[in-house]
């Protein structure tokens, strides 16, 4: 295979637009989650750089050894909790506790017993979460129409046109086309920035009791339930076999490595996955894993360069962002829609599902995706529980 075949413009434009779409829309929660432990801004650096090359490196290793579109990710809404759960706990605690929840990782990937979860998800249930993970995506860009309806509207039908004369480069010339008119229209808050390499901080575990119960085990739970378990629906859903376990194993081997230098957690990515799985990335699915490669060059890029890169995305206006991302998942997101309706018998359990996925409800600090999950599972047991038990009438 030669070198060229990994130059292809719309594998680079998802790799790119992928972590694009991450950083910009939870940095800031990284960086309110690391001021929660008191960490300075020498220690934030290192929080970025552990995670870009976590992600970076996982993400490139698990696609090239699979040969499937795989990327990890921090773990948001895990994050999220952090930002309260870490108050008032000193950052040696802290790290104990990030080591703590990525040995549990670690460890559900060696049982195996998520593969034969798995096995049993129904594919309508599957496929009506995913699409209710992905939708909030598409509506936050109608959305903004409100605040940003120039910015917006040239950029929706700069990608209806892009689609019917290059359609593997809608998404790049889309983009550009964003950042040309948020340009002109003076959106874009250049911050200061320097080219310097970050520099990872070291800082010892320490165990504690009230940190393993107050931040490891929730932040477990969250990262498998809302995190991983969309992930692995995301593959499952473009018809990519990759087994769970050594996919989960390895991101909790991954937080081992990082845990010290600030990567709280690891796991699969969803929404970054979604974005280098659709068809305009390429026609055939078994060349999309390169896509991913992109996207970890680029995510080890801003761990590399840490300080610069998340300065530069930060930089550009949400409304931009939330467009481009809700552009690029449209596909997955119909494609999704329509596998889950395509049972007649199995419409209302979907249904369910993903109104309550893309609810955005979160109880007991668990995500949606999870409990639309348990939702539209339970009332599909109940719809074929009452239909074999409902009594046979003789003709």
């Amino acid at each position: 295979m030669s070198v060229g075949h990994f130059f292809v413009p719309a594998h680079i434009s998802a790799g790119f637009i992928a972590p694009l779409v991450g950083y910009t829309s939870s940095a800031a929660i990284i960086f309110q989650a690391a001021n929660s432990t008191g960490a300075n801004d020498a220690m934030i650096t290192s929080w970025f750089w552990a995670l870009g090359l976590g992600m970076g490196l996982s993400t490139i290793g698990l696609s090239l050894f699979f040969k499937q579109p795989i990327l990890t990710a921090w773990s948001t809404p895990g994050a999220a909790i952090l930002v309260t759960s870490l108050a008032g706990v000193p950052m040696a605690e802290a790290i104990g506790a990030f080591l703590l929840c990525s040995v549990l990782l670690t460890l559900v990937g060696l049982s195996g017993w998520f593969d034969r979860l798995m096995a049993f998800m129904p594919q309508s249930i599957a496929a009506a979460m995913l699409a209710g993970v992905l939708l909030p995506f598409a509506m936050h860009m109608i959305m903004s129409l409100e605040s940003q309806l120039v910015l917006v509207f040239t950029m929706i039908m700069t990608f209806f046109i892009s689609r019917v004369f290059w359609p593997k480069l809608a998404i790049m010339v889309t983009f550009l086309m964003g950042i040309m008119i948020a340009g002109v229209q003076n959106l874009i808050v250049w911050q200061s920035l320097s080219l310097q390499i970050s520099s990872p901080i070291w800082t010892a575990p320490e165990w504690s009791l009230s940190a393993a119960i107050g931040v490891a085990i929730p932040l477990f739970i969250v990262t498998m339930a809302s995190q991983n378990l969309p992930g692995i629906v995301v593959l499952r859903s473009h018809g990519y076999d990759a087994p769970a376990a050594p996919l989960i194993t390895w991101t909790g081997i991954t937080g081992l490595l990082m845990a010290p230098f600030g990567g709280f957690a690891f796991n699969l990515s969803a929404i970054m996955a979604a974005i280098c799985m659709g068809k305009d990335v390429d026609a055939d699915p078994q060349q999309r894993y390169r896509s991913a490669v992109w996207a970890g060059l680029f995510i080890v890029a801003t761990g590399i360069f840490a300080d610069s890169l998340t300065g530069l995305f930060n930089s550009l206006p949400q409304a931009l962002v939330v467009s481009i991302a809700g552009l690029a998942l449209l596909g997955t997101i119909s494609s999704s829609l329509s596998a889950a309706l395509v049972q007649e018998s199995e419409r209302i359990p979907a249904m369910i599902t993903l109104i309550t996925t893309a609810s955005g409800v979160a109880l007991w600090g668990i995500g949606s995706a999870f409990w639309g999950l348990v939702l539209g599972v339970l009332a599909l047991l109940i719809q074929h529980y009452s239909t074999s038990s409902s009594p046979s009438v003789e003709p």
